[in-house]
């Protein structure tokens, strides 16, 4: 029994691909080009000039400087709420001078970083108008903006690497809320927050 040859099972493919989609032989479907434009990879710019209001306690710092540059050369407008040494400082109050900057409408998105992230989601989720999520992937990304709408994103610095958080930032700024069904439950997630509130104020 004689074996069929690599060559001879492209063949056939191309043959098979080529009458399925009406192709004659020069032109096949396999082997074309990819056209260059499915291979940027250039970073989406911000459109209208938002601006993102990012800060980090000193375990973030780093992290926080290399972000801000990404986000600049993206073409954000940036504020930076500190800190910028390695002197150390409570995460709870960078966290808080990012959301209520979100929370007052000065910034479209916010960014915190400390050295697991928890800690600044916390205190940024008890700032009125905010869901601040810890993201640590493609996909938590992905999820807190398509199903939560989230405002604030907050990274652990101690714990993904600074190339996984530019994919991260990325794809949370470019994430879109999905709407539907998740709005109603959004609106559920603020309708909690204004069960304690009076008049802005806790009750």
């Amino acid at each position: 029994m004689s074996q069929i040859s690599d060559k001879d099972i492209h063949d056939i493919v191309v043959r098979v691909v080529n009458q399925t989609l009406g192709l004659s032989s020069s032109t096949s479907a396999i082997n074309a080009p990819v056209p260059s434009a499915t291979l940027s990879t250039q970073s989406p710019v911000a459109p209208e000039k938002k601006t993102v209001a990012i800060g980090s306690d000193h375990g973030g710092v780093d992290l926080k400087n290399i972000l801000v540059k990404e986000l600049t050369d993206s073409g954000y407008d940036v504020i930076d709420c500190g800190t910028n040494t390695k002197e150390a400082v409570d995460y709870p109050d960078i966290a808080l001078a990012v959301a209520r900057l979100v929370s007052e409408g000065k910034a479209w998105r916010g960014v915190i970083i400390d050295g697991a992230g928890i800690g600044s989601c916390m205190a940024a989720n008890k700032v009125p108008g905010i869901r601040a999520a810890l993201c640590y992937d493609h996909s938590t990304a992905v999820n807190s903006r398509e199903h939560n709408d989230a405002n604030v994103l907050t990274l652990g610095a101690g714990l993904i690497g600074v190339n996984l958080a530019k994919q991260i930032l990325s794809t949370w700024l470019s994430a879109e809320f999905g709407g539907g069904r998740h709005a109603k439950r959004v609106d559920k997630i603020m309708a909690i927050e204004k069960t304690f509130l009076k008049d802005g104020k806790v009750s």
